[in-house]
This record gives structure tokens, C-alpha cells and sequence, in this order.
């Protein structure tokens, strides 16, 4: 397959995923926004999605303060904003429209039409008056054009781009959603928790929480139980993690738990060891003579995922382990375009 055609379907199923995960992302701080917080609290919180997708600098330069509204708006709407939604959506089209000859038809009607929906979507009211119905329709789209993809290409180099694609954003999203809810906790929780259980029984106590639970007060304040557990809730929702929790767990909602479903569960589908089967087995699929390094260096982020535990990674510290899986997902995103694709231009903000 010429490099060219590869790219746009890369990079077609890339912008695809990373509007839905923008969705997703914004529909849970929408969602935990309505709990009883501060005014600050509110504000951080959409400084740290702005941040966690590396656009302060570029919101910054636009707005003279932020707030919910120029902030969705931003992140929405902006076509200025390269990871807006409509941003992501108008690639997503243009990079198929470029290799119509490589898709079925179904697959280019579909971005074709999520397109042109988006921009009449988006000149109505219907975002400010509803948000999370417009973040719901975004991932609506999307299952519309992975089942799509699945159900009517052949299998094929050109279907297997597009996969290496999807699982490649996906990764580094669901890495970015638990990091915009981890970032700025108290890294030494799981110690805290292991620490004030043995104090405890040392003491001939018995330990205040459940088994099986963590110490959440110490990662999130002294936030009311109920209110922590609606929070937890709508991060697996916004994962479409929640039903899949209970079946895994059967019991409380806790941190780590969460942790692990989307990190390191294999048959969780938006979980980072999932994401990295499937990259490993796309690449596997499209290999040529000198992908044999980036398949390697593939191999070694799966074996890491695969062979970790999730309370060496808490007690190391979450946000730490994902900061370097960013950096490592980048690159295997530089290399995978190195062997195969057109090279990629200077970083923009993501």
C-alpha cells in the first residue's frame, strides 16, 4: 500500500477516536462539575483537561479567564483549535474523502454525513442547552463508523491502518482521562492506605474501611462518601466502563480498582493493555521490511502494561507512570509514521 493512502486512513480513524475521547472527556467534568464544589474548584478542573490535552497556552491566548462556557466552546466548536471536536471531525472526513477509492461506501457516507450533521448541529443552541445530548451524539458517530469499518471492509492493510490507528488514540486518551482525575491527587495514597491498616493493627484495631477498599480521603479530601462515588461513577461512564466495573468487582467503587479496569485489564475494550493488543497485532499484520524496531518497541509497551501490578504503579505514582506512557505512545506514533506513513510535521497542540 502507497504510504500516502495508509496515512489518511490512519489518520482518518485517529481523528475519529480522539472526537469521541474529547467527547467522553467532556462529558464526565460536565457531569462532576453539577456536584456541590467550590468556584475554584470548577475552575481547576477545566484547567486541568486544557492542560492534560496541552492547550492552556492556546485557551490562554484567546480567553482572558476561563469558565465553562468558552471552555466547551473551545473545545467544541473552535476550528482553530486542531483537537476541537469539529476540528477532528473535519480532518476525520477530509482524510477520507482523499482515499474514497480504499473505503466502501458505507464507511465514507458515514464521515461524510457526521460532518455535514456536525455543522448544522453547531449552528443551533442544541450544545448550550444540552451538552452531554451533543457528547453522546459525537459518540454515537463514532460507533456508527468503527461498526461501519468492521462490518464492510475487507481485512485487508487499508482495515488494519485504520485499527492501528483507533487503538493507537485510543491508548493515549484513556491514559489522558484517568490522568485529568488523577493529576493533582496525593501521589502516596496507596502507602498512606497500606501504612494506616498497619498502624491499626498494631493497635488491635480493626481497620475503618471495607476490605478490599482504598483510603480515598486520602486521594480526594474529605469529600462525602456518596459524592466520591457518583464522581467514580461517571469516570467509568465516560469509559462506558461502569456496567463492565460491576460484573468484574461486584462491590465498591474505590480509586485503584479504577485504575486497574482501564489500565490493565485485557478484555476491557478502552483499557490500555487492550489498546496495545490491538496495536500490537495491526502492526504485526501491516509489517514490512523495516518496521521490525517499532514492533519491538511496541512489544516492550505491551509487555510493561501486561506484566504490571496496579499497586507497584500507585506506589510508584499514577501520574508519573502515565506521564512517560504519553512519552512512549508519541513515539511509537513517530515510528509507526517513520515506517510507514508520510512523515509527521512539527508537533501542534493535542
Amino acid at each position: 500500500m502507497l504510504s500516502r493512502t495508509a496515512d489518511h486512513l490512519f489518520w482518518m480513524a485517529r481523528y475519529t477516536e480522539r472526537a469521541e475521547n474529547t467527547a467522553r472527556m467532556l462529558d464526565v467534568h460536565v457531569q462532576t462539575s453539577l456536584m456541590p464544589q467550590s468556584a475554584e474548584d470548577i475552575e481547576q478542573g477545566w484547567r486541568a483537561i486544557l492542560g492534560i490535552s496541552e492547550l492552556q497556552h492556546a485557551y490562554d491566548n484567546k480567553y482572558h479567564s476561563i469558565n465553562a462556557k468558552d471552555a466547551i466552546d473551545f473545545l467544541v466548536r473552535d476550528l482553530s483549535n486542531p483537537s476541537s471536536i469539529a476540528s477532528c471531525l473535519k480532518q476525520a472526513r477530509e482524510n477520507a474523502r482523499a482515499v474514497r477509492g480504499a473505503l466502501t461506501t458505507e464507511v465514507w457516507e458515514i464521515q461524510n454525513a457526521t460532518w455535514l450533521k456536525m455543522e448544522a448541529y453547531l449552528k443551533t443552541d442544541a450544545l448550550e442547552k444540552n451538552p452531554p445530548e451533543f457528547f453522546e451524539w459525537v459518540k454515537h458517530r463514532s460507533h456508527l463508523s468503527r461498526g461501519v469499518t468492521n462490518g464492510t471492509m475487507l481485512q485487508d492493510e487499508a482495515f488494519h491502518f485504520i485499527r492501528l490507528g483507533t487503538f493507537l488514540e485510543r491508548a493515549d486518551n484513556t491514559a489522558r482521562i484517568l490522568d485529568v482525575k488523577f493529576h493533582g491527587a496525593k501521589e502516596n495514597h496507596h502507602r498512606h492506605n497500606k501504612h494506616h491498616t498497619k498502624r491499626n493493627q498494631q493497635q488491635g484495631q480493626q481497620a475503618a474501611q471495607p476490605r478490599g477498599t482504598d483510603d480515598v480521603e486520602a486521594m480526594d479530601g474529605n469529600r462525602e462518601p456518596q459524592i466520591d462515588f457518583y464522581y467514580w461513577a461517571a469516570i467509568l461512564r465516560s469509559v462506558s466502563a461502569f456496567e463492565i466495573y460491576r460484573k468484574v468487582y461486584r462491590d465498591v467503587i474505590t480509586p485503584a480498582r479504577v485504575a486497574d479496569l482501564l489500565m490493565l485489564h485485557p478484555d476491557m475494550p478502552r483499557s490500555l493493555l487492550a489498546c496495545l493488543n490491538g496495536v500490537t497485532e495491526n502492526l504485526k499484520a501491516v509489517h514490512n521490511d523495516v518496521s521490525a524496531d517499532t514492533e519491538r518497541f511496541a512489544g516492550k509497551l505491551h509487555a510493561d502494561l501486561q506484566f504490571s501490578n496496579i499497586d507497584e504503579i500507585l506506589d510508584a505514582g499514577l501520574h508519573d507512570y502515565l506521564t512517560v506512557f504519553f512519552a512512549r505512545i508519541f513515539e511509537l506514533g513517530n515510528r509507526i509514521s517513520r515506517d510507514f506513513l508520510v512523515p509527521m510535521a512539527p508537533p501542534t497542540a493535542r
